[in-house]
């Protein structure tokens, strides 16, 4: 099966389930100009030592050098746009072929595409809190604080070190993966984009549903049980897609 002949078969798949959602991953937002994780020789973590540098440890250990390490590239996000792919998923949600989508990434592209229903299992860069009274503040406050000079950033009330509302290394999942589970109970289609399928317990959300369709430049351990793998750039999958769809990006 060709390319195109795979993208037909996408929205065939899309016409024919009715219970569908998208996972999604690092690298639909690569298009975006967020780098990855773990693609060979560019990946975030081919760099760093995530444990040393993005785990509770490390912040709990020596908050200073977290936020020298971590702060730029999260900041940097703001300025970011969601690209093709997060238009698409927006406009399927809004047309009834996706009831909404799961993310691992904290970058708010799906919100900021128009998504609605959006299940950020790694949390996401909107606010903070407290690690000693747990406290909720705003994220903005938190550049603020640091872009005066307090490193680490302290609450208001109590003097505690503030911390994003992003699941680290060794926290605890969030609220929205437990929502997750139960939501996937009687998926019919998903969609996995721009995910390595190798985190967990994200990786095991694909054995909640009927079928599988990955779009990954790279191999996932799940590609042998999809329905359709499409090596294939996810800006360009969903850009085809919705025209085989007959639907354009802008109506979202």
């Amino acid at each position: 099966m060709n390319y195109h002949e795979q993208v037909a078969a996408l929205a065939d798949l899309l016409r024919s389930c009715d219970r569908n959602f998208a996972l999604t991953g690092a690298g639909i937002s690569t298009e975006s100009g967020i780098p990855d994780f773990r693609s060979p020789g560019t990946g975030l973590w081919t760099k760093y030592d995530p444990i040393k540098t993005a785990s509770l440890t490390a912040l709990r250990r020596d908050p200073v050098a977290f936020y020298e390490l971590n702060m730029t590239r999260w900041t940097s996000y703001v300025a970011c746009q969601p690209n093709n792919a997060h238009l698409a998923l927006a406009r399927l949600e809004k047309l009834g072929y996706l009831l909404g989508v799961i993310t691992q990434n904290i970058d708010g592209l799906h919100r900021k595409a128009g998504s609605r229903c959006v299940w950020e299992v790694h949390g996401h860069l909107r606010t903070c809190r407290c690690m000693k009274c747990a406290a909720d503040y705003s994220f903005d406050l938190l550049v603020t604080l640091l872009n005066s000079g307090q490193n680490p950033p302290l609450c208001e009330k109590c003097g505690g070190v503030l911390r994003p509302n992003v699941v680290l290394f060794e926290d605890q999942m969030s609220e929205d993966f437990f929502e997750a589970t139960q939501i996937l109970s009687g998926c019919q289609l998903l969609l996995v984009v721009g995910s390595s399928l190798t985190v967990h317990p994200v990786a095991g959300l694909p054995q909640l549903a009927r079928k599988l369709v990955i779009i990954n430049h790279n191999s996932t351990p799940w590609d042998e049980q999809a329905e359709l793998v499409i090596h294939h750039s996810a800006g360009t999958v969903f850009q085809d897609l919705m025209n085989v769809l007959g639907e354009s990006l802008q109506n979202g």
